[in-house]
């Protein structure tokens, strides 16, 4: 027989588990909000790790969204709560949760961002971009140049109209 006080522990303890390729245990949503899916579900309707969408309708068990970017823009598509399992090896046992994979997203990093095209994009860049080529990838998401603003700062807070790139030339030695 197990100690009482492991009974009521564990369920409060799986909930604060947060794992690769799981989303957080408590997922707070409405209609109108901005999410971002993270897992492929449909590439034929848009539906890939990193879609944006806004919820529109809610059930227990399916959400209704609009795509917000991508060739599927203003579709309306439907995401079913899945059953998910984390594949991350620090945790010795198996978790499984019943859960819509999404996550809140009113804004993505430059790595989220890659291989969408977006026709509005806001960069803050409070400090150097430090890693090579997302300048690049920062830059190269947006669709127009009337489309980008930047707010580029420097170590004061101050606004600047300079940043530099980044670029480790070891990664070209050897080439």
């Amino acid at each position: 027989m197990r100690p009482s006080y492991l009974i009521k522990s564990q369920p409060h303890f799986l909930d604060t588990i947060v794992a690769s390729r799981l989303p957080h245990h408590k997922l707070r949503l409405k209609v109108g909000v901005p999410v971002m899916l993270l897992r492929n579900l449909d590439q034929q309707y848009g539906l890939c790790n990193g879609t944006r969408l806004i919820i529109t309708r809610m059930g227990k068990y399916v959400l209704e969204a609009k795509v917000m970017t991508g060739s599927n823009a203003g579709e309306k598509v439907f995401i079913p709560r899945l059953s998910l399992t984390p594949s991350d090896i620090r945790i010795p046992f198996k978790v499984k949760r019943k859960q819509f994979p999404l996550v809140v997203s009113f804004a993505m990093t430059i790595n989220k961002s890659q291989g969408q095209s977006l026709r509005h994009v806001g960069i803050y860049l409070p400090t150097s971009v430090f890693s090579h080529g997302q300048l690049y990838v920062t830059l190269s998401r947006v669709t127009s140049r009337e489309g980008l603003k930047m707010l580029i700062t420097n170590e004061d807070g101050e606004d600047v109209d300079e940043m530099s790139n980044v670029v480790y030339e070891e990664v070209f030695r050897n080439v």
